[in-house]
């Protein structure tokens, strides 16, 4: 069947099937790995512990091992059944050679080696040979130790027969080629956080991630699964149910796990996987838990009175605020589309997941009555704050083609093609007052903000809106806010942050991020928000001038005039008020010379999370942030 359980038939060189050779890989690295860039490198250790995590998923292992060497190089080493050492019967060559050498050679091609695969399906092992510069794999596997190396796909040995053993289980070793990777060095903390991901995703395997190079080591072991995944979420939130609600049920040979629990946020954090694989676009599993909870949830209120028969049913998103769920199924022929292919397309997944998921909620809040009651009357509060910002919101509707519907601080653009349009959100009237006589008035909006910025991580959209500051960025940029922002409708493509080089600054900056991550993601998401990177220093000697981003830059060009002697002027900006417009114009509004930083959201996991941390109530997280990130601060203006 499925976890946990041991699948029928045999694992040996009969199941491995070979689809295409492996020639492309080193030419089109990106298509197999996504790129060879800091997320492609650490790919490479994910598609090796991905096979090692099928034979998990097949109940053969308990413990993985990750280690990464001292040259950066990595060791994988688990306890499952080994790679089938046999001869492979149409390739003629061992069947660990194939899977290690042929694109598309292993046993998840129908071959009965594993019912349920979250690696790629036979790419991973190969892939990652192609595109390393060295690479050995040790097997235990019918009694004895076997060995064969490799460099750049190519097998440099046969497979060895060596000493006898009692293990079995794969070990295998590779050093990322520089001819692909655009950095060679790894990460601890990009690679922690997906085996955590996957030590939750598995519960009760043992994950062990170890750092020759620090010394750093870090187990990661779950027995309580996704439930303690969204535990884990949470850690940093006031929550409304001591105890997750868990779910879990077998299907039409689908299995479905889900576990969720409120916090009193107004943000709802839902996090789906497929065979572990995270589908960050959704799918078909995501639907049918929506559709679950939110009929388990107008239900229960109708057959105990919360609502009354003429009173309207919750919605979806009044039952999902302040809701952290993760759903996970594992399936055996997933199916993946969107555009990153992310999203789960099985039809059939949507239906055995909402009735899952529905018996399992009902099932709870009959249990749980005074859970149940506190999470109605959430909901309740969520519905008619809703109806609130909905009447609110009519105020940033109007047409923004009319001049009159623009914030009276905005200085527009002439140009109407949003594509080429650029929106300045300045701190402070003197640097808007800069700003506006130094811009190209065809295509830079300038937009001034005045006072501090509501901390929108601790309101709910209706009161959100009462905030002047908060309506004159709706109101320019266009495109709505909240559930209705559609990103399509804006109305510049570079939504730009221009504040102090500061601690003040960096507040601002970080609340008005606050805001557009949760009422305005798509921007982030599809990068159209950037901050502005004004110079830290004027040098001048006698009519020569130059601008300095860093104290480093400063030494450089202080060297450049001749070094330091009593000619030499250097300037320290404190503020943006301090430069005349053209100053501004030509050290941060520039587009030949300007500095601009894109804001992007690698991970929404870690983003909600730090979030959490910099603008909730806990303090004691954020204290515990600040220590651990101290030392990372430059350029800190106090």
């Amino acid at each position: 069947m499925l976890e946990g359980s041991k699948v029928t038939g045999n694992y040996d060189a009969n199941q491995i099937q070979v689809l295409e050779g492996l020639e492309a890989v080193r030419k089109r690295p990106g298509m197999y790995i996504g790129s060879t860039s800091v997320r492609g490198l650490h790919h490479l250790v994910y598609e090796i512990v991905d096979n090692s995590i099928d034979e998990a998923l097949a109940g053969y292992c308990k413990n993985i091992r990750i280690f990464i060497n001292e040259d950066n190089s990595i060791t994988v080493e688990d306890d499952g059944r080994g790679m089938p050492v046999g001869m492979h019967p149409k390739m003629h060559k061992s069947a660990v050679e194939v899977i290690m050498t042929v694109l598309h050679a292993g046993g998840k091609f129908g071959g009965g080696g594993y019912k349920v695969s979250g690696g790629l399906h036979g790419v991973g092992a190969s892939v990652v040979n192609a595109l390393s510069e060295s690479c050995k794999v040790t097997v235990y596997n019918e009694g004895y130790t076997w060995t064969q190396e490799y460099s750049r796909g190519k097998a440099l040995t046969p497979l060895v027969k060596g000493e006898p053993t009692t293990k079995t289980g794969t070990k295998t070793y590779f050093k990322p080629d520089h001819e692909i990777f655009e950095t060679l060095i790894y990460d601890f903390e990009v690679l922690s956080k997906r085996l955590r991901e996957l030590a939750f995703l598995n519960k009760g395997i043992n994950i062990e991630l170890y750092d020759a190079r620090s010394g750093k080591d870090d187990k990661y072991h779950y027995e309580g699964g996704i439930k303690s995944f969204v535990q884990y979420l949470n850690r940093n939130k006031e929550v409304i149910q001591s105890e997750p609600i868990y779910v879990e049920g077998l299907k039409d040979n689908v299995l479905v796990e889900v576990a969720l629990q409120y916090n009193d946020g107004f943000n709802e954090n839902l996090f789906s996987f497929a065979n572990n694989i995270d589908t960050i676009e959704g799918g078909t599993h995501l639907a049918g838990f929506k559709s679950a909870l939110t009929r388990a949830f107008n239900d229960y209120g109708k057959k105990y009175g919360s609502l009354k028969d003429n009173d309207k049913n919750l919605s979806g998103d009044d039952i999902r605020e302040g809701l952290t769920a993760v759903i996970s199924v594992k399936i055996e022929n997933p199916q993946f589309e969107g555009q990153t292919k992310t999203k789960l397309g099985n039809s059939e997944v949507r239906g055995v997941v909402d009735s899952i998921v529905s018996q399992g909620v009902a099932e709870y809040l009959e249990e749980n009555p005074e859970v149940a009651k506190n999470l109605i009357e959430k909901s309740l509060l969520a519905q008619r704050a809703r109806d609130a910002a909905r009447k609110a919101r009519e105020l940033t509707r109007k047409s923004v083609l009319e001049r009159t519907s623009l914030p009276g601080k905005l200085a527009d653009c002439s140009s109407k093609n949003p594509d080429e349009c650029e929106i300045y959100i300045v701190e402070g009237d003197s640097a808007g007052g800069s700003a506006k006589s130094g811009r190209n008035r065809r295509f830079q909006a300038i937009l001034p903000l005045r006072g501090k910025i509501m901390n929108v991580e601790k309101q709910r959209l209706d009161k959100m809106l009462n905030s002047d500051t908060i309506r004159s960025m709706i109101t320019a940029i266009g495109g709505g806010v909240g559930n209705d922002f559609d990103v399509t409708k804006i109305r510049y493509n570079r939504i730009i942050i221009m504040t102090d080089a500061d601690v003040d600054g960096a507040h601002i900056r970080t609340l008005m991020l606050t805001f557009f991550y949760r009422y305005m993601r798509n921007l982030i998401e599809d990068g159209h928000v950037y901050i502005a990177q004004p110079p830290l220093y004027k040098i001048s000697k006698g009519k020569k001038e130059e601008y300095a981003y860093s104290d480093a830059e400063m030494e450089q060009v202080i060297e450049s005039f001749g070094g330091r002697d009593n000619t030499l002027g250097i300037q320290r900006y404190k503020g943006l008020g301090e430069m005349n417009a053209s100053q501004l114009w030509d050290t941060t509004m520039d587009p030949e010379k300007r500095i601009l930083i894109k804001v992007n959201i690698e991970d929404a996991m870690m983003a909600d999370e730090i979030f959490t941390l910099l603008m909730g109530d806990k303090v004691e997280p954020r204290r515990q942030f600040i220590q651990d990130h101290a030392k990372d601060v430059i350029n800190l203006d106090i």
